[in-house]
């Protein structure tokens, strides 16, 4: 509502909006109801006797007059009913006034004539303003200043805006407890609305409700920028294995900019690793930059992704944001299982041999009961052939299923490789061939159930002629990191529009739901497309299909030259991806992974036996190490609601980045996780979306019964808080009767009335 509005409001029926809003109607008659109606009905008798003796007037003017008289009669007996408003006002003196201040990083934006939000808040509830001074004369003020957590504070003049986010709720929520017990007859909060510190806002309103508390909101800021853009997220893989490339999206918010050219960079420790220039869509207010990182050594990186600021942009501390990537060391042993000696199988192996983050272990039937073993550790590892346990095969990250029958796998073993994808979260690959899919009898098993593409054994041939595929990517695949065989999206589409064709034997059903297709296949002349690579999330783990025998032709066509590197790109990247995001027998992750210095974060761990059974007696710590070198060790207890599951809590007080390493000691077996990253971001997530944020503020103010203003109506609030049903009030009784409109529409009808006598000629 206008301050204009307000005005009006104020002048006409003599109280502001507010106590109309906050009290109860009650009538008190000056005289007892019944003889008021008895001259109620007396006077409307009297109207109409009078005008109906009226000589030489007409009907209608009869209604006219009488209507008129009759209401300017209602309305006299209507003050006499002494129309009155009840509200609870605050007892000077006797309550307290909780005051919230914004102290957090997004409150130094300069976008409030001129200034910061954060001068505007301190001019606004400065201890010589005039609200202050006017707040002061009914209420005992308490002052705290909020970003992440809530603190006392003394006044406006001990803010400095180092918050690097906001929790709305925990303010609220520390205020109430602080002040219980104590007469509290309401809240003031003045920020930009950002709450982005996790809390849960709805419970801490539900509280104060309770207790009848209302929260009067003060929003800063500008509710939508002139001109802007903002790096509002960035997706990317929390790991990746050495020697991997990766892909990092950034999303871009946009306000004012249209069809602009700018660049996007990112940065890994300060150094920058690769920049795209881009032009900035005509339409919405969504940009979304596909950035590729090229492979790095082992080590915690901190990726700053930036886009370059625009001329006259509102702000810029936003054009940027921060995120971890660890980059693991090798070598991820995945086990190749082959039925038959075939090409793929000695082209793969050799394709990844110099990946020193990679290592094949090969198992292939030579005979019956007879196999070769090859990047194996010792003379007993995969002696029998295909592991018998858990505990043999999960220590694997990924399996490769070649052409090789369903018989070749007991029960137990097919249920073995259900559960090292579903509950190990391990990569299974399956390869086409003449033994593979349907063909080789899978159909049915608790392999193909695992699979992203359904088998139909009704569909199989074994002896049907291999059929020739054009391959090439989706949509999905040509921006998928591990189909990348260039530097650049559209020399890689172009690259796979010029490979060779490849053959398939097996007649493949359709994908399930949730599986994406990243590689087709089409029959020369034909127009039907076939799934050829497609993968699946299965519980942990990642499911996938590659539906052609012959990928080394990509290597050995006469279309390709010696020196060409497709097919080894294709195969390190594809199986990289297919084990980057695999767990260890122990986890650790910090929830949630970015936070400001000063912050509190939940560490969790995971723990897991050798055969990946969930352990609940194990004694975990985590290691942590800060930026600059100094190690603490958090005990972490195991966790009631989850098996497996340990916590505990950590403050980083040093921006950077930290690396935790979880120890399970378990008897005499001792096990660590490999290293993860928590990131302190003194950059702070306040200012990624530090537009203000009003709807929040609307909300809170309508469920506690406060109201909202916007930081240039802020005047009006101390004469709001006055009346409230918290703390120590007394019951006020405001007259209705004498409001100007009262005295305005009953001289309105009079007037009226005299003005259609003498336009009809009766005066």
């Amino acid at each position: 509502m206008g301050a204009a509005f307000e005005a009006v409001v104020q002048f006409l029926f003599k109280y502001p909006s507010r106590v109309f809003q906050r009290g109860d109607f009650v009538l008190s008659p000056v005289v007892p109801p019944l003889l008021l109606g008895l001259i109620a009905l007396a006077g409307v008798g009297l109207v109409v006797f009078m005008y109906r003796q009226v000589k030489g007037v007409g009907v209608r003017d009869r209604v006219v007059l009488g209507t008129l008289r009759l209401a300017a009669l209602l309305l006299v007996l209507g003050c006499l009913l002494r129309p009155t408003v009840v509200l609870s006002s605050a007892v000077p003196q006797r309550n307290l006034l909780a005051v919230l201040l914004d102290d957090s990083r997004s409150m130094r934006l300069k976008d409030v004539d001129g200034g910061t939000r954060l001068a505007a808040e301190q001019k606004l509830l400065a201890d010589s303003s005039d609200i202050v001074r006017r707040l002061s004369e009914r209420f005992a003020l308490r002052f705290f200043r909020f970003g992440a957590d809530a603190h006392p504070a003394t006044g406006t003049s001990v803010l400095t805006g180092n918050g690097t986010r906001s929790d709305l709720a925990n303010a609220l929520n520390t205020t109430r407890e602080e002040l219980a017990g104590l007469p509290l007859s309401g809240v003031i909060v003045m920020t930009d609305g950002a709450d982005n510190g996790g809390s849960d806002i709805g419970a801490s309103l539900l509280a104060l409700r309770a207790r009848r508390v209302p929260v009067y909101t003060i929003g800063v800021g500008q509710e939508r920028f002139a001109r802007d853009i903002a790096v509002e997220r960035v997706a990317a893989p929390p790991s990746i294995l050495a020697g991997a490339s990766t892909i990092v999206e950034a999303v871009i918010s946009l306000r004012g900019v249209r069809g602009e050219k700018t660049s996007v960079s990112v940065e890994a420790n300060g150094r920058i690793v690769t920049t795209e220039e881009t032009t900035l869509p005509d339409r919405g207010d969504v940009a979304r930059v596909r950035l590729r990182i090229p492979a790095m050594a082992p080590g915690t990186y901190r990726l700053a992704v930036k886009a370059k600021a625009l001329d006259k942009e509102t702000v810029v501390e936003n054009n940027e944001l921060h995120t971890v990537l660890e980059v693991r060391p090798g070598p991820a042993r995945i086990l190749y299982v082959e039925g038959e000696p075939r090409p793929e199988f000695a082209f793969l192996r050799r394709a990844v041999a110099s990946d020193s983050s990679l290592q094949v272990v090969g198992l292939m039937r030579s005979a019956e009961k007879k196999y070769l073993r090859l990047g194996v550790r010792d003379s007993m590892e995969l002696v029998t052939g295909f592991p018998t346990s858990r505990e043999e095969l999960f220590q694997y990250r990924g399996i490769i299923i070649g052409s090789i029958e369903a018989s070749f796998f007991s029960g137990d073993q097919m249920r073995m490789i259900s559960e090292f994808v579903n509950a190990r979260g391990g990569g299974l690959l399956a390869l086409g061939g003449r033994s593979a899919f349907a063909e080789g009898d899978f159909s049915g098993t608790p392999v193909a159930d695992v699979l992203p593409l359904a088998l139909d054994r009704t569909k199989a041939d074994t002896g049907a002629p291999a059929t020739a595929l054009k391959v090439r990517p989706t949509q999905a695949g040509l921006i998928h990191a591990a189909l990348q065989l260039r530097g650049s999206e559209a020399s890689s589409a172009a690259r796979w529009d010029s490979l060779p064709p490849l053959t398939s034997v097996n007649r493949l059903g359709s994908p399930r739901s949730g599986a994406t297709v990243l590689l087709t296949g089409r029959v020369p002349e034909s127009t039907v497309d076939v799934p050829v690579l497609t993968f699946q999330r299965y519980g942990r783990g990642v499911s996938a299909i590659l539906g052609v025998q012959d990928s080394w032709l990509w290597k050995m066509d006469t279309s390709i030259s010696v020196e060409d590197q497709t097919f080894n790109t294709f195969w390190r990247q594809l199986l990289r991806w297919l084990v980057e995001a695999v767990p260890d027998q122990v986890d650790i992750v910090a929830l949630p992974g970015r936070v400001g210095p000063g912050e509190s974060v939940t560490l969790r761990a995971h723990v897991n036996d050798s055969a990946f059974v969930d352990v609940n007696n194990a004694l975990v710590s985590a290691h942590i190490t800060s930026p600059t070198g100094r190690v603490s060790d958090v005990q972490l207890e195991w966790s009631l609601r989850e098996d497996g599951s340990y916590t505990g809590k950590f403050v980083p007080d040093e921006p950077g980045v930290y690396t935790m390493v979880a120890e399970s000691r378990r008897g005499r077996d001792t096990t660590r996780s490999v290293p993860s990253a928590l990131l302190a971001d003194d950059q702070g997530a306040d200012v990624e979306q530090a537009e203000l944020r009003s709807p929040l503020l609307r909300r809170i103010a309508q469920e506690t019964g406060g109201r909202y203003y916007p930081a240039s109506e802020a005047g009006r609030l101390p004469d709001d808080v006055v009346f409230t049903d918290a703390g120590v009030t007394v019951r006020d009784a405001r007259d209705l009767w004498d409001m100007p409109i009262v005295f305005l529409l009953l001289a309105t009808l009079l007037g009226a009335e005299w003005a259609y006598r003498r336009w009809r000629g009766l005066a």
